[in-house]
């Protein structure tokens, strides 16, 4: 049995356990199949022991013995919520949820039949989400759980938060959401009357107000974050440098300059020429921080243009070779 057909036998079966009686067609639909195989996949659940019957007849429908049901959801609601971190164990213990998730999973596994529980342990076998980045790990955020609770129940919070600078400020904010991106933990709370995004890292202090709020109706998170992540690119790497690059500087782009300079390469680049070199727009930060980022290309890359940028860069190379000289 494949993975993928292992996959659909479980859906199928939650589906039924959720929306109790389902026809042929409208499980062929939701799980955008074919009618014969949701036929042919009964059949294996039946095999598996799973305790679904049909009504006679072409227009009959499936559904789950009584009983049944009772096993799938012995779920309590802190399980079922953190259910959603099953492949993220580490953000889970963080938000203070390890033990539910554990709980969780072990119900939902008592609940398979034995054919879908080995399937569901031999990919816990073979695939593995590791959150940080590399060189990092998951910052200490004491705060966290606290915060989290405040976004599930909307609840105002006030907090004391160190800015870039090492400034301390005070806010009241309404936290509406979390999220995690490469081992560090961000917060998108709503500060007089625009939304705006903190390092949960930097909370130093909070204290809940004891009051509710109403969450905008056209704020969905994940539209927020991709949003804020694009003008997030754009403030870190306002400028643009014109280089030339080697074969191996081409290569070197994703390392050195991540997703937003091998977006710039596949969008910029021009060549190679006939001495395999390429011409490309390379965002870069402003001011001291470009050239270092330059720099780490070695030999592989050439600074054309802003002249300025080219003369800071030759001249850290000429005084490079004089000392190593």
């Amino acid at each position: 049995m494949g993975d993928m057909r292992a996959s659909r036998l479980l859906s199928l079966v939650l589906l039924l356990q959720n929306r109790g009686r389902m026809t042929a067609q409208a499980l062929a639909d939701e799980l955008e199949v074919s009618v014969r195989t949701i036929y042919r996949d009964m059949d294996a659940l039946s095999a598996a022991g799973v305790p679904v019957y049909a009504d006679r007849g072409r227009t009959g429908a499936y559904q789950l013995v009584g009983g049944y049901r009772t096993r799938l959801t012995g779920l309590s609601e802190e399980e079922a919520q953190a259910l959603a971190l099953a492949g993220l164990p580490a953000a889970a213990a963080e938000l203070g949820l390890g033990t539910v998730l554990a709980a969780a999973q072990l119900k939902l596994s008592a609940a398979l039949p034995d054919e879908l529980r080995r399937r569901a342990g031999e990919l816990a076998e073979r695939f593995h989400v590791d959150v940080p980045g590399w060189h990092r790990d998951l910052e200490r955020v004491p705060a966290l759980a606290e915060i989290a609770d405040a976004v599930w129940h909307a609840r105002r919070l006030r907090v004391r938060y160190r800015r870039w600078d090492d400034t301390a400020v005070e806010r009241d904010l309404d936290a509406l959401g979390l999220v995690l991106k490469a081992g560090v933990w961000y917060l998108a709370a709503r500060c007089g009357g625009s939304v705006r995004t903190y390092r949960v890292s930097r909370v130093d202090a909070l204290t809940d107000l004891g009051e509710s709020f109403d969450r905008p109706e056209d704020f969905v998170l994940a539209e927020y974050w991709r949003a804020w992540s694009e003008g997030f690119e754009k403030r870190l790497y306002p400028d643009t440098a014109l280089v030339r690059l080697s074969p191996l500087g081409r290569d070197l782009v994703p390392f050195f300059l991540g997703a937003v300079g091998a977006r710039a390469l596949r969008e910029t680049a021009t060549g190679p020429g006939p001495d395999g070199w390429s011409t490309a727009e390379l965002p870069v930060e402003r001011g001291a921080p470009a050239l270092g980022q330059l720099l780490r290309f070695g030999a592989e890359l050439e600074v054309l243009a802003p002249p300025e940028l080219r003369s800071r860069v030759s001249e850290v190379v000429s005084r490079m070779g004089e000392r190593y000289g």
